[in-house]
């Protein structure tokens, strides 16, 4: 609890510059005399406390004195900074002001600039950024949040959620809550909600401790699993979308892959993105499915063929 304490008084006093044993000893709800016997105790360990009496008096520490050797490694310091960048990128409440403040402590911790994280799509603005503010606040304050949710196949429906967790997963960001509308706890992807939010109504309601994320995000536990065998020229892709457990070169230079996938509409749209360069092997149920999808896509093409041939007959004709 001492160590606690004094960890918290060192930043207490960097971010105040100069403050009053009482002040102190108010703060952490400990006497004016326990408070001197820890400023003691950080002298010793190395930590420049000055103690002034009188007006204009007080505890600060020592002019120009950053925390870079008493109180973290280099490691550390750089990974507080590497955190911040992070939530800086998603636009997260006072990640500025806070990158700021640890640059001026640390003094030289974001220098080099190695790390650049930007959430935004490629060819997109910065209007287009995660913007969490709203729901942090939701979350830490136990708020109900309302929303017009789009689901995969562009369904809409108004949601209450009671919001658990934020969570970001495979390229996106995405909310974890109750559900009173399915009345379970269901995940919703950031990017489908629209016209958030943040209702006066609060809630009790905690995520239960052994909740996974990972089960919930498409894969079809027990389900037979997707064989599928993929053309060397889309190979770049198979091992940033793939466990390498689950690729494997064969010698006729395509590359085998099995997965727990369930085939859904999100899974077609998936493999469809691979185009002629993937085939489903098994199960057969998958593969009539993907064939009847794909059929679907080629009669448009070939309605609009006919269509415009049967113009081009008609405006001969006339």
């Amino acid at each position: 609890m001492q160590i606690e304490r004094l960890v918290q008084m060192v930043f207490y006093i960097v971010n105040h510059g100069r403050v009053t044993a009482r002040e102190l000893s108010e703060f952490f709800h400990v006497s004016t005399k326990t408070i001197y016997r820890d400023i003691n105790t950080l002298s010793i360990a190395g930590i420049p406390v000055m103690s002034a009496k009188g007006s204009g008096g007080g505890i600060s520490l020592m002019d120009g004195y950053t925390m870079d050797r008493a109180m973290l490694s280099a490691q550390e310091r750089r990974s507080i900074c590497q955190g911040l960048r992070i939530l800086q990128a998603a636009q997260f409440p006072s990640a500025e002001m806070a990158l700021h403040k640890i640059s001026a402590v640390f003094r030289n911790a974001l220098e080099p600039q190695w790390l650049d994280v930007d959430f935004s799509c490629w060819g997109g603005d910065e209007g287009e950024k995660i913007k969490i503010s709203d729901l942090q606040y939701a979350i830490l304050n136990r708020h109900v949040i309302a929303f017009r949710y789009f689901s995969s196949e562009l369904k809409r429906s108004d949601r209450t959620v009671e919001p658990l967790r934020l969570a970001f997963k495979s390229h996106a960001w995405y909310i974890v809550g109750y559900c009173r509308r399915r009345e379970e706890i269901r995940i919703f992807r950031l990017s489908r909600i629209k016209g958030l939010q943040v209702l006066p109504e609060t809630f009790a309601r905690e995520l239960p401790p052994d909740y996974s994320l990972t089960p919930q995000c498409g894969e079809a536990w027990g389900a037979p699993p997707l064989k599928l065998r993929f053309s060397p020229q889309i190979a770049h892709r198979l091992y940033d979308e793939f466990q390498e457990s689950q690729v494997r070169l064969s010698d006729d230079g395509c590359y085998y892959v099995s997965v727990p996938y369930e085939m859904n509409s999100w899974t077609l749209h998936y493999l469809l993105s691979f185009g002629r360069y993937v085939e489903i092997l098994e199960p057969e149920a998958a593969r009539d499915a993907f064939r009847e999808y794909a059929a679907g896509i080629v009669r448009i093409y070939e309605e609009d063929t006919l269509n415009k041939e049967e113009a081009w007959k008609t405006s001969n004709m006339s």
